[in-house]
């Protein structure tokens, strides 16, 4: 038996539990990584959530070390492996204590952190040493702060997140942190599959809803309510409630399937291909740059997803107006730009805001990978996502006035 890590699970409305949506964001990691990998699961209990996710996400390839939570004897955790059958037991090993276990490339704390901020930095600190170069480290705190865990863990975010998840399914909604301290190669994201995010909510089996349509939905129906019970004679209240159905589909998330073809540029967002250009940027470095932009009207899906797989090397935002975003001028509108330094060499996405489109949400922080069709942001209503490319490497697949469709449609080929 070992002293766990993470710091016994209670908050302000009881234990914190793990339930399966937050287990699944905690492994996801693990889940994403196609090639070989070994992974370190700290705190762990039979019939924990967090092992059986673990453990559904294993490849033939893969390894576990499965270190027992402060209650659990060793021996009562390996008794549960190996009822799991030989290929499970193959492939998770269960050790007495976290000094038994070796480097991964992946740790994972099964319990969420719950005590102070001095308490889980200790913690932090003791995990890392046991996370290879480029390793991930996937850690979980109530979004109710207790006693300063949550906050450091935002710190520790701040410096190292390389992605950062809320959970409001779970009991308390928890917030998954997924930290490196040590750089990742950009080749390594090749070997990614896009990342599970758990705020999208699935209404199908290929359709979600952005956490942001959920929230707008959610606002719009309020409104309702308010409007009900101010004026119980008036009909105004059928204005925002008729008007939650449409908000939520704006920000429809529908799941797409991504080309294999590691020479394919896949499309950043759907929409219409305004322009196909070869020009000079001086903010992305020298030489020549192929362009390719993208109109998405309001009917449009607006989730963006990276055409590339590549590392985020920098992103900053660029002032300017809100003009239409189908006109030449809304070059100039304000954008956000995400450089990812990529096997071919530097890509960027740009998320331009329109006449009517005033926000935009980038999800992935400097240093994150993003594999080939992964959602990385969005913007509000109708505006415009360009994609330049290294013009000596790629050739162009599509012309002004086609539409593709984001993830999936591709766009450019590298030579």
């Amino acid at each position: 038996m070992t002293q766990s890590p993470a710091v016994r699970p209670s908050g302000p409305f009881g234990p914190v539990r793990i339930g399966e949506r937050a287990a699944r964001t905690l492994v996801a990691e693990l889940a994403r990584r196609n090639d070989p990998k070994a992974a370190l699961l700290v705190g762990a209990a039979p019939g924990a959530a967090v092992l059986a996710a673990a453990i559904d996400a294993l490849l033939p390839g893969d390894t576990l070390t499965v270190v027992p939570d402060p209650t659990t004897d060793a021996a009562t955790l390996r008794d549960h492996v190996t009822a799991q059958g030989r290929w499970v037991a193959d492939r998770v090993r269960v050790v007495d204590s976290l000094a038994e276990a070796d480097a991964a490339e992946l740790v994972i704390a099964a319990e969420p952190f719950t005590g102070t901020g001095e308490q889980t930095r200790d913690a932090v600190d003791g995990l890392t040493k046991y996370l290879t170069d480029g390793a991930v480290l996937s850690v979980a705190a109530p979004v109710f702060r207790t006693e300063g865990a949550a906050a450091e863990l935002d710190r520790q975010g701040v410096l190292h997140g390389v992605r950062s998840d809320l959970v409001v399914r779970n009991s308390p909604p928890v917030r998954v942190h997924h930290l490196r301290f040590t750089p990742a190669s950009a080749a390594s994201a090749a070997r990614l599959a896009p990342a599970y995010r758990p705020s999208s909510v699935p209404l199908t089996r290929g359709m979600h809803i952005d956490s942001n349509g959920v929230a707008a939905a959610g606002i719009a129906l309020g409104l309702a309510a308010v409007a009900r019970v101010a004026r119980p004679k008036s009909k105004l209240w059928l204005v925002p409630a008729l008007a939650a159905a449409p908000v939520a589909a704006f920000f429809r998330d529908p799941q797409r399937d991504v080309p294999e073809d590691p020479s394919a540029v896949v499309a950043a967002a759907d929409g219409q291909v305004l322009s196909v250009q070869r020009l000079h940027d001086e903010r992305f470095g020298d030489g020549e740059w192929l362009r390719i932009a993208v109109f998405l009207s309001v009917l449009d899906v607006h989730v963006n997803r990276s055409p590339v797989a590549g590392k985020v090397v920098d992103y900053f935002v660029a002032d300017g107006g809100f003009v239409n975003a189908m006109k030449p001028d809304a070059e100039h509108n304000v954008a956000a730009y995400t450089v990812l330094d990529t096997a071919h060499g530097t890509v960027v996405v740009a998320q331009r805001t329109g006449l009517i489109a005033r926000r935009i949400v980038q999800r992935a922080p400097v240093g994150a990978l993003l594999a080939r069709g992964e959602r990385f942001g969005l913007i509000r209503f109708g505006s415009r996502t360009d994609v330049y490319l290294p013009a000596d490497a790629a050739a162009p697949l599509v012309g002004p006035g086609d539409k593709v469709v984001g993830g999936s449609s591709v766009i450019a080929r590298w030579s």
